[in-house]
């Protein structure tokens, strides 16, 4: 399966979501994602809090008595929430209005929408189309990777939020979208029919001397499934080798990082998660082990976020695969979605996670055993070479020499 790709370097990598039915853009969920319980302890009380609320009140009230147009009080509410997440300076989490919170909380891997991936420039802030689907309603009509989304149903959408876009283009099978991108320095607007699908998670094939090669481009509550069907389709006890393919993958859920770390890692600690009190929780390999007697390497790049990072990460401190490609992208945080009253989300960091060898990868990623820069390469050899899929498999042939 050919993937259409656009490739940059960290400077121009933000965040990357699946504008699908669902998304958990550079993260994965942990833990509960139920309502929040306003009883819990840690809820804000006391005299000091009280008095920091006199001034939102009295603005509130200034605003809804004074101000010279008519003001609905639930936007008010959501701009108020919105401002409190923004000032936490955490580009992970967020808020997502009601109505389209519950599209932002399934992870079942099937999905109803237009079929592209995501990612904020960081230097623009504009969000723009990463990959297309195959065979997808955005392939089918001609989205394109680098497509600026402008506006949706006339809804301008420049400045709203990743998650917030992923929750409002897609909808039931059958429905149609409008979408207006910014394409170089014109505008397109495509008439998008949405359709229901599973993400073509998973590809695979055999390279070089009968290697095995299967990629991965998120991992979801499908993915250990479709994962033992590529290994089921590549023989994979018969090859001399595998590459597990990991690039441009933001991550996922925790569920399903456990489950793919758990086919490679037969014991062992996986990660750590580390709480606001400083409390550690361990999570070891959950059993699932595929039982693999042959050399591995991971393909990583500056894109691999989050659960692929825990995967690599374990990956590399149990010494079971070779880390190949460049510096992934360096998050070491985990969110939970609550639910508000409201029926609005928080998308909400709450605990840092640690390598099995007890080292952050926050901010600094996971460096490879083998550097392979991508771009340069490519320059030279024409934009079809892939010089660290080139590099793994001269790797894996050089051990049977």
């Amino acid at each position: 399966m050919k993937w259409t790709r656009a490739v940059g370097r960290r400077s121009r990598i933000g965040a990357f979501v699946l504008l699908v039915l669902t998304v958990f853009a550079l993260g994965f969920a942990a833990g509960s994602l139920a309502r929040f319980d306003r009883s819990a302890p840690g809820r804000w009380s006391g005299s000091d809090s009280d008095r920091a609320f006199e001034a939102f009140w009295d603005a509130f009230a200034l605003i809804e008595s004074s101000y010279i147009e008519a003001v609905e009080v639930d936007e008010l509410v959501d701009g108020a929430i919105e401002g409190m997440v923004a000032a936490l300076g955490d580009a992970h989490s967020g808020y997502i209005r009601p109505g389209l919170c519950p599209l932002s909380r399934d992870f079942s891997g099937e999905f109803s929408g237009i079929g592209v991936t995501i990612k904020s420039n960081e230097a623009t802030r504009q969000i723009e189309v990463l990959t297309v689907i195959p065979n997808t309603p955005a392939d089918k009509i001609g989205v394109l990777p680098g497509d600026i989304f402008y506006e949706v149903d006339g809804q301008p959408v420049t400045a709203i939020s990743q998650a917030e876009l992923s929750a409002l283009v897609p909808g039931p099978r059958g429905s149609t979208v409008s979408i207006k991108f910014k394409r170089g320095a014109e505008f397109i607007t495509f008439e998008i029919v949405r359709d229901t699908f599973e993400k073509p998670n998973v590809s695979h094939k055999i390279v070089g001397d009968k290697l095995a090669y299967i990629s991965m481009l998120d991992f979801h509550d499908l993915s250990r499934a479709q994962l033992a069907e590529a290994f089921d389709a590549v023989d994979i006890h018969s090859v001399h080798g595998l590459i597990f393919d990991i690039r441009n993958n933001p991550g996922g859920t925790l569920a399903s990082a456990i489950e793919i770390g758990s086919a490679f890692i037969e014991d062992g600690v996986l990660l750590r998660q580390v709480s606001r009190d400083d409390s550690e929780e361990v999570t070891r390999a959950s059993g699932d082990y595929a039982a693999l007697d042959l050399p591995i390497v991971v393909l990583v790049d500056e894109t691999s976020a989050s659960a692929s990072e825990v995967i690599a990460g374990a990956m590399q401190d149990h010494g079971v695969a070779t880390i190949l490609g460049e510096t992934t992208f360096g998050k070491g945080t985990v969110q939970n979605l609550p639910e508000l009253s409201s029926g609005g989300c928080l998308r909400l960091t709450v605990r840092r996670w640690l390598r099995p060898n007890g080292q952050s990868i926050h901010k600094r990623g996971i460096s490879p055993d083998i550097v392979v820069e991508r771009d340069a390469a490519e320059d030279e050899a024409g934009a079809d070479y892939d010089p660290q899929l080139a590099a793994a498999i001269e790797y894996l042939e050089s051990l049977r020499n």
